[in-house]
C-alpha cells in the first residue's frame, strides 16, 4: 500500500510543480535576469548530470575509463571537432582503456 502513496504524491507533487509554474505572473517571466537563466539552467543541469555520471560510482569519486572518455571529448571540442567526431572519440578512449584493462 505504500508504494501507492508514494505514487500519488509523485503525482500530486508534480502537478503541484505544473500549476506553480503557470501562476507565474508574466511580467516576472519578461525580465532580462529570468530569460538569461531559463537559457543557462539546461546547461547547467546538463553539466552536473555529466559530471555526477562521470565521476562517481556508489558515492565515491572515481577516476576511471569514463573521465578519460571525457577529457578526450574535451580535447576534440577544443579543435573544433564536429559534434559526432566528439562523442565517437569520447566512446572510441573509453572502450579502448577499459579494452587494455586500464580502468
Amino acid at each position: 500500500m505504500s508504494v501507492w502513496i508514494a505514487i500519488a504524491a509523485t503525482a500530486i507533487g508534480c502537478y503541484a510543480a505544473k500549476l506553480l509554474g503557470l501562476s507565474v505572473p508574466e511580467g516576472l517571466l519578461e525580465r532580462p535576469v529570468v530569460k538569461r537563466l531559463v537559457t543557462l539552467l539546461p546547461v547547467a543541469l546538463l553539466a552536473a548530470l555529466t559530471a555526477q555520471q562521470t565521476f562517481s560510482t556508489g558515492g565515491a569519486l572515481v577516476l576511471d575509463a569514463k573521465a578519460l572518455g571525457l577529457s578526450a571529448a574535451a580535447v576534440a571540442l577544443l579543435l573544433r571537432a564536429p559534434f559526432l567526431i566528439v562523442i565517437a572519440v569520447a566512446v572510441l578512449v573509453t572502450a579502448g582503456v577499459r579494452a587494455l584493462g586500464q580502468a
